[in-house]
C-alpha cells in the first residue's frame, strides 16, 4: 500500500501525531503504534479502504469485520476519513459507508455517524475539518457539521450544524460557539 501511495505515510504521521497532541495519556510517539487502540482501528480502516477501492472487496469487508471484533469499532471500508483523525478510547464507534470524516478531527468513545434509515444511497454524515464530536454523540443521515464545530456529548445531531458552534441535546440545537479556531485540537468540550 505504501509503495503504491506514499502519501499514505505522510496521513500515519498525522494520526500519530494528532494522538500524541491531544491525549494526555500519550508520553511518547511510539504508543500509539503500539498501545492505542482507536489508532489501531483507524489504520485497519485505512488499510480496509485502500484494499476495498482497489479490487479486494472481500478482503476489506474481513478487515472490517476483525477491527470491529478485536477493537470494538464499527468503520465501513467505503467511508473516508482525512488525516489526522483522533479517536480517543475508540469503544463503540460507529462509521457508515457513506460517511466523510475531514482532517484533524476528533471522536470520542461511543459516537455514531449513521443514517436515518429513511435516505437512500448516500445516507450518512459529511464532518468538516477541526471538528470535536464528544462521547456518546450520534449525528444522523446526510447532513454536514461545519468546520471548527464541537457535538457535545450525548447529542443527537439529526440536522446540519452551522461552522463554528457547539451543539449539545437532544435533538441537537445551538448552544454558544465553538469557542476556538479548532475545537479537536484543544479537546475542550465545555
Amino acid at each position: 500500500m505504501l509503495a503504491a501511495d506514499p502519501s499514505w505515510a505522510q496521513v500515519l504521521r498525522s494520526d500519530i501525531a494528532a494522538v500524541y497532541d491531544r491525549d494526555p495519556a500519550c508520553e511518547r510517539l511510539i504508543e500509539p503504534i503500539l498501545y492505542f487502540k482507536g489508532f489501531h482501528a483507524i489504520q485497519t480502516h485505512r488499510l480496509a479502504y485502500w484494499n476495498f477501492h482497489n479490487g479486494h472487496k472481500d478482503f476489506a469487508l474481513y478487515l472490517q469485520s476483525r477491527s470491529s471484533q478485536t477493537f470494538q469499532t464499527d468503520i465501513n471500508p467505503q467511508a473516508r476519513i482525512g488525516r489526522g483523525l483522533f479517536m480517543d478510547h475508540a469503544t463503540g464507534v460507529v462509521i457508515g459507508a457513506t460517511a466523510v470524516i475531514g482532517d484533524d478531527v476528533s471522536i470520542l468513545h461511543g459516537v455514531t455517524l449513521g443514517g436515518t434509515g429513511k435516505e437512500g444511497a448516500d445516507r450518512h454524515p459529511k464532518i468538516s475539518d477541526g471538528v470535536l464530536i464528544g462521547a456518546g454523540a450520534a449525528v444522523l443521515g446526510n447532513i454536514r457539521v461545519g468546520k471548527c464545530s464541537r457535538i457535545a456529548a450525548g447529542s443527537m445531531v439529526i440536522k446540519p450544524v452551522e461552522a463554528n458552534v457547539t451543539v449539545a441535546g437532544v435533538p441537537a440545537r445551538v448552544v454558544g460557539v465553538a469557542g476556538c479556531s479548532e475545537p479537536s485540537r484543544t479537546m475542550d468540550q465545555i
